[in-house]
């Protein structure tokens, strides 16, 4: 997504042919970090647990008039005056599609951060891969890989990777069924309007969305001063600053004003918008896309920090 400019202490952006070959070489190595990370977080974790046909118990719940008088748990409904259901946990597969940009400006990486967004980006990726997969879900990468079911999701999501890089464009969703879930990881710099208009028709089609914002802490918190040189990675444009400092509040306004924007509408679109910033650990947002995955009450939207 294009970017709103970055300071030129930003590595100079490579081609598209070397950015794809260059993700090639690293994916193996993000591959290994992002087990790593899963590991980290996927203790006490049994899968997306929700209530449905199953074995295995779900939750006390009361009993509503009308249900079959079978399903209630008459030891449970003893204990007190109410009278309860015991449910039972979904078992069935679900389809999780993952996408993390691959435009020129996840490239950039601040001396702040100790990795660029795009590195951050697909570690968290194929991290959800990995938890996901070990779930029993069915993983998929829109135009990278269709939807597969196995325990080695992850690493047959990073080979396809490593021959297939995901583009540098929006992805066709089209192919995505409805109350499939969707994980959009980008940097989302295109204005507020921009990335709504993309995502609305997604979210009226009944999928249910999970906006991943990665943002560098030299991009929020804009500590420049002194005469500065900005580029912006997707066009080449350049401007130089004579005094920087005498904009940071306007930059300041501009910058969280566009993600108050897409946060709100992604809000009302019924989706989730979590801001991770590239300086905390990638378990940060992995714990909180997979808290949303989950289903936990109270968790449309937040910042993990």
């Amino acid at each position: 997504m294009a970017a709103i400019g970055q300071a030129a202490e930003a590595v100079t952006t490579p081609s598209a042919l070397a950015r794809a070959r260059q993700r090639a070489a690293y994916v193996p190595d993000l591959l290994v970090e992002a087990s790593r990370v899963a590991n980290t977080v996927i203790a006490g974790w049994h899968g997306r647990r929700k209530r449905g046909i199953g074995e295995n118990f779900w939750q006390f719940r009361p009993y509503v008039e009308g249900e079959s008088l079978a399903r209630i748990d008459w030891r449970r409904s003893a204990r007190d005056d109410h009278t309860y259901v015991r449910d039972r946990e979904w078992e069935a597969a679900h389809t999780v599609w993952l996408w993390a940009d691959s435009s020129p400006s996840m490239l950039f990486r601040s001396t702040l951060a100790p990795v660029s967004k795009q590195s951050r980006a697909m570690v968290v990726l194929l991290a959800l891969a990995e938890i996901l997969a070990r779930s029993g879900e069915r993983i998929a990468c829109p135009g990278v890989m269709d939807p597969v079911s196995a325990r080695n999701a992850a690493e047959r999501l990073a080979a396809a990777l490593s021959l297939q890089s995901m583009a540098d464009t929006f992805p066709d969703l089209t192919q995505i069924g409805r109350h499939s879930d969707l994980v959009l990881i980008s940097d989302f710099l295109d204005p507020a309007e921009a990335v709504i208009e993309k995502l609305a028709p997604v979210a009226k089609r009944g999928i249910r969305g999970h906006v991943l914002e990665i943002c560098d802490p030299v991009e929020e918190s804009f500590p420049y001063s002194g005469r500065t040189e900005f580029i912006d990675p997707e066009s080449g444009d350049k401007l130089t600053a004579g005094r920087a400092q005498t904009v940071h509040e306007d930059y300041r306004r501009a910058y969280l004003a566009r993600r108050d924007g897409i946060a709100e509408n992604l809000r009302r679109l019924g989706w989730n918008f979590i801001t991770h910033h590239t300086d905390q650990p990638a378990s940060t947002a992995l714990v909180s896309l997979h808290t949303h995955l989950s289903g936990v009450p109270g968790g449309i939207g937040g910042i993990a920090r």
